[in-house]
């Protein structure tokens, strides 16, 4: 039996991204689901059987398994190759995806995922130029330490870049371009297949319209 993800729409569920593109790149079979988050008449019914009344949800049979991050871990733990064979190149792929997992709070809140929007910002506060430059920093030294063998963060395509995936996103609608490494990166992570097929399935989703989603659900 196929998983089903429950997801928000595209265009903006930065939290719905994560475990999609860690499904779609890793070529398990799934169904996608899409939840509207809308606060109408019918949310109560549509969340009845959601845990903690939010999306993403994976299930798996009789299984429910929420947060993007343990939905994660879910599926590695019965698909190899999500996290990288090497056990110290492992410790800091999961430590850098937990690390935007808990935090980044400026930027989330100062520039939600829009993927079809594109607008520069001429100011940025303090707190948000210090989490741009925290990515920049991973980026680069994660390429630098563990990713010769390939265009992903620690190579080929793991957890982390899924992780790290919506961060691409709205760097390119806020006008952010890291240079060197962390350029090179983002580029690749942009073109990754699964990013294309999520960016032209949100450029024509229509059935959610708020564009203040992601700070009306956070992100887990």
């Amino acid at each position: 039996m196929a998983y089903t993800l429950f997801i928000g729409n595209k265009n903006y569920s930065s939290w719905s991204l994560r475990p999609w593109l860690v499904l779609r790149q890793g070529g398990i079979p799934f169904r996608e689901e899409l939840v509207s988050l809308q606060d109408d008449a019918g949310k109560a019914a549509r969340f009845a059987k959601l845990p903690g009344g939010r999306v993403p949800v994976l299930a798996d049979g009789g299984t429910l398994v929420w947060d993007s991050l343990a939905i994660s871990e879910y599926l590695a733990e019965r698909h190899p190759g999500l996290w990288p064979a090497d056990p110290v190149a492992r410790a800091w792929a999961r430590a850098i995806s937990s690390e935007m997992h808990s935090g980044f709070q400026a930027l989330r809140q100062e520039m939600a995922m829009d993927v079809r929007a594109r607008r520069p910002q001429r100011r940025r506060s303090a707190a948000v130029l210090r989490d741009i430059a925290r990515v920049e920093q991973i980026w680069t030294e994660t390429r630098g330490r563990f990713g010769k063998s390939g265009q992903m963060l620690l190579g080929s395509f793991t957890i982390a870049d899924a992780f790290y995936a919506p961060v691409a996103f709205r760097f390119r609608t806020y006008d952010v371009s890291p240079a060197g490494a962390a350029g090179d990166y983002l580029r690749a992570l942009l073109e990754l297949p699964g990013m294309r097929e999520w960016e032209v399935a949100g450029a024509t989703d229509e059935r959610l319209a708020d564009h203040d989603l992601d700070r009306m659900y956070p992100d887990d």
